[in-house]
């Protein structure tokens, strides 16, 4: 079985031009590194794929929270859409091990950089709407992304939210510490752990300080709400 069949049957469907999910996949730096012709990569079915997320999430969003004014609608479909959540909901069908990377890239993590995992996820659904249309993009939208809207908005807002329960139920002080650092300067990887008071309540890893903290703080409040001291 081809790699490309192999995806095909983790998300459910089949393309009748397989060649559009290939393009999906195709990285910038290996459309580079191959000389393929201008336009090869999954830029332009990012851009479409994007304006398909918008709307399918936008009409979810509107449908099954009717009492939410325009602007909480407008962060709530921020925190689906957003590129560490995107990530993270290509997680289910493994989406980096079938992406097509220049070697540079391949080599320096890049199955698992969020903005790369983000934009072929859009480019994905781009591939869809153009192969079959509206209703299986859609389909593929609401399956994959638009599932435990909580947790992901949890995922999203995890240091503000971290920082409101530690401030309103806890005497001591939340903070983050670095605790390592891996990998070339060009492809660095920080380890980070959130603290309260003396105690390590979550760990962290990302391309990014920031993204470190931003997971350490996630996996915290999900300890908090193991323990009951958080509800969400």
């Amino acid at each position: 079985m081809s790699k490309l069949t192999e995806l095909e049957e983790k998300i459910g469907y089949r393309f009748r031009e397989q060649g559009l999910l290939r393009q999906a996949l195709t990285h910038s730096s290996f459309a580079n590194e191959k000389h393929m012709k201008k336009l090869s990569d999954n830029e332009r079915l990012e851009f479409l794929g994007d304006a398909v997320l918008e709307v399918v999430s936008s009409e979810f969003l509107y449908k099954k929270y009717r009492d939410l004014p325009e602007g909480d609608l407008t962060k709530l479909r921020a925190s689906i859409v957003c590129e560490p959540t995107l990530a993270l909901c290509t997680r289910e069908i493994e989406l980096g091990k079938y992406l097509y990377l220049g070697k540079g890239e391949d080599q320096t993590g890049g199955r698992g950089r969020k903005s790369v995992l983000s934009d072929a996820l859009e480019a994905v659904i781009g591939a869809i709407y153009l192969d079959g249309g509206f209703v299986p993009a859609s389909d593929f939208i609401h399956r994959f992304i638009l599932t435990d809207i909580e947790h992901k908005k949890l995922f999203y807002d995890s240091k503000t939210i971290l920082q409101e329960v530690v401030q309103g139920n806890m005497e001591e002080s939340l903070h983050y510490e670095l605790i390592g650092e891996e990998g070339p300067d060009h492809d660095k990887h920080f380890l980070v752990e959130a603290v309260i008071g003396d105690q390590t309540i979550g760990r962290g890893s990302g391309h990014t300080k920031k993204a470190a903290e931003q997971e350490a703080a996630y996996q915290a409040l999900l300890l908090l709400k193991e323990r009951g001291l958080y509800v969400s």
